[in-house]
């Protein structure tokens, strides 16, 4: 465990610096193959991410990692800013050196770009491509997952794969664990996707989108949203995210079921729901049955689960209440080291 530790902390940090953080930026690792080669080498893709630490920890060795997962159409920069605060609250009330890698998953960010990722686009590759990640850098098993909406069930899917380590705490936030059939949906989600699809390619510019989806009766905050997911191609805006792949993954979150996991969790492993106050993802009957089981008593043999409510908070949690999360999260993760 030292050993492997004392290597993974001589990879070289490339990336962004500033008062409160270090980001460490990665695609993928070059690896050396074939014993009658061992010059010979090639260039193994996995998960685009970043790392995110206080500033006061950057030079020292971590002995502690949380993977943060984004929703989807998002990316992993979308968490940054309450990593940063997450990692300098743990600084001060944690006894580890904790580190955030911030996912891209497949057809996402900057992972979008990468060719390898093939199909099927769904939780099962997607969890699978976190074990590849964990695997090429040589890293140890992250000590906590937190994962919103999309990266939720991504996470659930790692725990129930089998691919797990030795992690202690995974956060679900405002993700529903059970099949959400159209309707028990709000559908807004379904409309965006149908939407974007039917939109001219490239995009004229950002202005022209936010006008379009305004026009088409989106609110101007997710349509503003919508435009920092453009890039500049030439005279034009392509998406940062592969739509098509996307697509499917949306349809995979909303066909898997992890209420078997919920009930059963892997022994010394606590699941903890988050649940927005004024989400309209969440049906009263998945509450009740959620409240239920955070209440059953378990015995030494399985993890357990447990449930909070984020308070004036929609389905954005980290934007709309990002001190309420903190509150949340921050004393438990503490608590591990």
């Amino acid at each position: 465990m030292a050993t492997a530790r004392a290597i993974r902390n001589k990879l070289v940090l490339i990336g962004l610096a500033n008062q409160s953080t270090k980001l460490r930026l990665g695609l993928g690792l070059e690896l050396e193959f074939g014993s009658t080669s061992p010059n010979k080498k090639r260039w193994m893709e996995t998960l685009a991410f970043e790392e995110v630490r206080a500033s006061n920890s950057v030079d020292k060795p971590y002995d502690s990692t949380a993977f943060v997962l984004h929703g989807l159409l998002g990316s992993g920069r979308n968490w940054r800013s309450f990593a940063r605060t997450l990692a300098s609250y743990l600084a001060s009330n944690s006894s580890s050196e904790w580190r955030f890698v911030l996912v891209d998953l497949r057809n996402h960010g900057r992972s979008a770009e990468i060719q390898s990722l093939h199909p099927p686009h769904d939780l099962d590759n997607a969890a699978r491509d976190l074990a590849n990640l964990v695997k090429v850098h040589g890293w140890d098993w992250p000590d906590a997952l937190i994962g919103h909406s999309l990266g939720g069930k991504v996470a659930l899917q790692y725990a129930q794969s089998g691919a797990r380590g030795d992690y202690e705490q995974l956060w679900v936030l405002d993700s529903v664990p059970g099949i959400v059939s159209p309707e028990q949906s709000s559908g807004e989600v379904e409309r965006v996707l149908e939407t974007l699809q039917s939109l001219p390619s490239p995009i004229p510019s950002r202005k022209w989108l936010v006008h379009h989806m305004v026009q088409l009766g989106f609110s101007k905050s997710l349509s503003e949203w919508l435009g920092t997911n453009l890039k500049k191609s030439n005279d034009h805006e392509t998406w940062a995210f592969n739509l098509e792949g996307a697509v499917q993954m949306f349809h995979s979150y909303r066909e898997k079921d992890y209420w078997d996991l919920l009930e059963h969790p892997p022994k010394g492993t606590e699941i903890s729901l988050v649940r927005a106050e004024n989400s309209d993802r969440w049906d009263a009957h998945v509450v009740q049955r959620l409240e239920k089981l955070a209440r059953k008593e378990r015995d030494e043999s399985e993890g357990k689960s447990s449930l909070h409510v984020l308070p004036k908070a929609g389905h954005w949690v980290h934007v709309d209440n990002p001190q309420g999360l903190l509150e949340i999260i921050g004393p438990r993760i503490a608590a591990l080291g």
